[in-house]
């Protein structure tokens, strides 16, 4: 069975305490995460955040209640935080940058629907 290779990446970015739930819910709703970290602005990690691929790009924020709350707990005591989000992309699932060809259907009035 072959193994379709995904190309990982990170995005970093620094935000403030009460930013820092809005953050993170924005990355999992987004779906392709692999994990979160949240660091301190000299780079301690105070939560890591692994994510099940598969989870992370089907479940409801409903899932990630008790996670959210943790995040806001380290937002709480924290002005200021790097989070760190790995991030996959799988190359069979390439995006759409709207300049492909799509087909379209038209129904002609004249024939009767089957």
């Amino acid at each position: 069975m072959a193994m379709a290779h995904n190309r990982n990446f990170t995005e970093e970015a620094y935000v403030l305490g009460n930013q820092l739930v809005d953050k993170v819910k924005e990355a999992i709703e987004e779906g392709n995460v692999r994990r979160i970290l949240i660091q301190d602005p000299q780079g301690k990690t105070l939560l890591e955040i692994p994510l099940n691929i598969g989870v992370a790009a089907g479940a409801g924020l409903l899932f990630f209640a008790p996670l959210l709350a943790g995040v806001a707990g380290v937002a709480a005591v924290v002005s200021r935080a790097k989070v760190v989000i790995e991030r996959y992309e799988d190359p069979a699932a390439k995006k759409s940058t709207g300049n492909e060809p799509r087909p379209i259907q038209i129904e002609d009035e004249d024939d009767p629907p089957t």
